[in-house]
């Protein structure tokens, strides 16, 4: 078989056992991989191949190859930053009080609206290039810091413009539903009632968006007004997550489940009928820890219920301007193996299989397997612990995107 490129004398990650629920990482010894015209063709033992032939040849000399990583919740496209809310947090103040004094994603909002198409792109390209710096492929972001119609369609495109600067796949998320802007004070009835009814038809038709979101909770949007959006977004054929249970319980895991969603993200507040609901529809647990770190949350999210029952669980950096200001996907690992207690395997399924599934992409992606996009992430250690267990420190020799 002619292929591109062989990568031989390899140890795989593949991660297939983790896609599956079996929960380990599908090591291979002495593996080989295979890719022609950006998809992988073979991944497994060496022994097993069959006949393989390639313009390109790379002796991996031992090194460890995973899925190129998935960053499956950002807040990459935003202007401004929020070091000042920093300050009021560490003299004491809370994420509600500086939201309901008029900071926090409002602050933000002001700056994003200021800020043109180009503004935004460059602003968040070095935040993007230090995921890309350390093996990430494909890169969610989401709007939500325009909070009108034509500043939200202008961070859609401006996400969109991510992706065709840099080789990685960006997956857009409409986030209207994030806070309440100052011109509907008072009427949050009638922002959602604008999203649904001008806004987000303007993105579909437009294809800007890969999928809808919204914010659940006492600061921000009701559980009948978080439906609503969902109700809008099947309209329009669009899967749905949403940020749910952070900072109170409302019930939100078990109103993404109800309506399919792909996942249900930070879950501090879940309680346990919301977990089997997210079992039952087959919701991903996306945790969050830079937020839980940054915002210093004492409340762990239920991790030992999500395991119970089997949900999927995903990790991802939730790079914001306030809560969590954090480029790194190494970083979140380790956050989420000595914050959350997740294993090892926990943390590699985490951004690699789990974050494919909690983007819809489970099929495309997040395995090293026949069939799926050639993204690779080759790796100087000598086991992938190290991976989780470094902090500050990136040991990626090689990230390969659709086979380049």
């Amino acid at each position: 078989m002619l292929t591109d490129t062989i990568w031989k004398n390899a140890r795989l990650a593949t991660m297939k056992g983790a896609a599956t629920g079996a929960g380990d990482i599908g090591a291979v010894d002495n593996g080989v991989i295979a890719a022609r015209d950006g998809r992988i063709v073979y991944a497994g033992p060496a022994a097993d191949a069959p006949a393989l032939d390639a313009r390109e040849i790379v002796d991996c000399a031992g090194r460890w190859i995973t899925p190129g990583l998935i960053d499956c919740h950002t807040h990459l496209i935003h202007g401004g930053d929020r070091a000042a809310e920093f300050e009021m947090r560490l003299e004491g103040a809370s994420y509600e009080e500086i939201a309901r004094g008029g900071g926090g994603i409002v602050s933000t909002m002001r700056a994003t609206r200021a800020a043109s198409e180009d503004d935004l792109v460059a602003s968040a390209l070095p935040r993007l290039d230090a995921l890309i710096a350390e093996g990430a492929t494909t890169v969610e972001v989401k709007s939500g810091y325009g909070l009108d119609g034509t500043s939200e369609i202008r961070m859609l495109r401006a996400a969109r413009a991510l992706g065709a600067a840099r080789p990685v796949s960006i997956r857009t998320t409409f986030l209207g539903a994030h806070a309440l802007p100052p011109e509907f004070a008072g009427n949050a009835d009638g922002y959602i009632a604008l999203l649904c009814d001008e806004v987000l038809p303007r993105v579909a038709q437009q294809g800007l968006a890969d999928a809808v979101d919204a914010f659940c909770e006492g600061i921000a949007f009701s559980p009948e007004q978080t439906a609503r959006m969902f109700e809008a977004a099947a309209r329009h054929g669009l899967p749905v997550k949403l940020h749910a249970d952070q900072l109170s319980n409302l019930h939100g895991a078990a109103l993404a489940a109800r309506h399919g969603a792909l996942s249900a993200d930070h879950l501090e507040h879940c309680d346990a009928a919301g977990i089997a609901a997210m079992a039952r529809a087959g919701t991903v647990a996306t945790l969050l820890p830079g937020a839980y770190y940054f915002v210093r949350e004492t409340r762990l999210p239920p991790v030992a219920a999500l395991r119970a029952a089997g949900v999927p669980i995903a990790l991802a950096t939730d790079c914001n301007p306030g809560t969590s200001p954090l480029t790194s996907l190494l970083l979140t690992m380790n956050m989420g193996a000595t914050l959350f207690r997740l294993t090892v395997a926990e943390c590699l399924a985490g951004v690699t299989a789990h974050a494919a599934r909690a983007l819809g992409l489970l099929a495309d992606r997040g395995t090293l397997e026949a069939g799926k996009r050639c993204d690779l992430a080759i790796w100087d250690i000598e086991r992938p612990a190290e991976l989780v267990y470094r902090m500050g420190f990136n040991p990626l020799h090689a990230r390969i995107w659709s086979g380049q």
